[in-house]
């Protein structure tokens, strides 16, 4: 007699910590409880990335919500190298009479969304840029972003594109990465909900394509305190209500439209205050410092690696348009950030902008460690939080930012990384680089 295994299906949520949990049921039972959900409580948004939860928090033992998949966000592959496929799909927590939990962070992004739509006709397209390490394979050494680095990993890579391709992601390049053993994969640009999703999907995608090659993919900000860090670059763009992208005007600096200088305004004046949410692990901050290609200060600039906010390329080979090419890149974010969370402290940012009518920010040229305090300050050059408890300090004095947000869901974040703070305030910066690699 033979036997066939029915194939799960995970219905997950992405939390504080930027950990993906959730709770399987066998495929069959999928469009049973679309509707209704799987059972879910409240305290699971005090979780730590060390699987503990933090205590006292405010939520407590009682209470029950329901996590309801989106089956528009359902990502499946049979191709990662496990026995059963890969099949995941994203979900809203929701109150038990189905209306929307203050805690639930994909609901928050829906909401920004919404509301950056309803108040300037603005759509936001995304997309997550990702750069890893792995881990025990035992590579040779190979050069920086070398054709024979790439290809020492094979067939990790070529696997990889096609898993997520196969899983619905639309991945669009992946290289061997400047670091030793990093890697980058990024995927097509799509509306910011979308995207949001694949940013999880890839995360969970390379990191089990990696373990079945008998490896570990690690999104750690920094593997070591002295490695090239590990960054999430969020690209955003703007489409008006009938499509049309309206990022780009060529007669403006930097070819940076009205309103989407205004948005930038908005996020380089509220930057300090959602860093926490961006860049939200104790190791965040080893690698947001000057010279570092991350991002240091309130800073746009055109095509500068360096800056906060980044004016990507465009190209205009054979003619091609830039207005559905042209983008600005968030550089002060990684995966210890939950993505969707960090999206919408981004669109909550760059809205206030746009409904105050904030100017175009200058365009910075230079290194701001060179500049005087006067020159910075004129510029409008804030540098960011150099720590996770500077970060929250910053956050909780912009009553703006918390504003956005029910008081009892920013009680919940900053107890929750202060908890982490306090866990790892023993530990010197390498052992705190240790401890991440292994939970990212």
């Amino acid at each position: 007699m033979t036997s066939t295994v029915e194939p799960l299906v995970a219905v997950v949520t992405t939390d504080l910590s930027a950990i993906t949990r959730g709770r399987s049921v066998v495929e069959s039972r999928l469009q049973k409880i679309a509707a209704t959900g799987v059972g879910w409580l409240q305290a699971n948004l005090s979780l730590t990335p060390f699987n503990s939860i933090v205590d006292p928090n405010p939520w407590g033992s009682s209470g029950d919500v329901r996590l309801v998949p989106d089956l528009n966000a359902r990502f499946r592959t049979a191709l990662t190298g496990s026995v059963t496929p890969f099949d995941m799909v994203a979900g809203n927590i929701v109150e038990l009479d189905g209306s929307p939990w203050v805690g639930c962070t994909r609901t928050m992004l829906s909401d920004a969304l919404a509301e950056l739509k309803a108040a300037t006709g603005l759509s936001v397209i995304a997309a997550f840029e990702h750069e890893f390490h792995i881990a025990d394979a035992g590579f040779v050494p190979g050069h920086s972003l070398s054709f024979a680095a790439l290809r020492r990993a094979d067939p990790f890579a070529a696997n990889l594109m096609a898993t997520l391709e196969e899983a619905g992601v639309a991945p669009e390049v992946v290289i061997a990465e400047f670091g030793n053993e990093q890697f980058e994969v990024t995927h097509e640009p799509t509306n910011a909900l979308a995207a949001a999703d694949r940013a999880v999907a890839i995360r969970e995608i390379t990191r089990e394509v990696a373990r079945n090659a008998g490896w570990r993919a690690s999104f750690t900000p920094k593997p070591a305190p002295d490695a090239v860090g590990n960054g999430v670059h969020i690209h955003f763009s703007f489409v008006d209500e009938a499509g049309k992208p309206v990022t780009y005007d060529p007669a403006r600096p930097g070819g940076l439209s009205s309103q989407a200088g205004a948005f930038c305004a908005g996020v380089l004046r509220h930057l300090p205050g959602i860093t926490a949410m961006t860049a939200a692990s104790v190791s965040s901050y080893y690698r947001l410092k000057p010279h570092s290609w991350s991002s240091s200060y309130t800073w746009l600039a055109d095509r500068d690696r360096e800056a906060s906010l980044r004016i990507c390329p465009t190209v205009t080979i054979g003619g091609r348009d830039p207005a559905p090419q042209y983008n600005i890149e968030y550089r002060a974010a990684d995966a210890t950030g939950n993505p969707y969370l960090s999206l919408a402290a981004i669109v909550r940012a760059g809205l206030e902008g746009l409904k105050a009518k904030l100017p175009t920010p200058p365009l910075v040229t230079g290194d701001p460690t060179l500049m005087s305090q006067a020159e910075r300050k004129k510029l409008g050059l804030v540098r960011l939080p150099e720590t996770l408890p500077a970060a929250l300090d910053a956050l909780t004095a912009d009553s703006t930012v918390t504003g956005w947000f029910a008081p009892v869901f920013v009680e919940t974040f900053v107890g929750l990384k202060r908890h982490e703070t306090e866990r790892l305030a023993g530990l010197d910066p390498v052992a705190v680089c240790d401890l991440y690699r292994t939970l990212y």
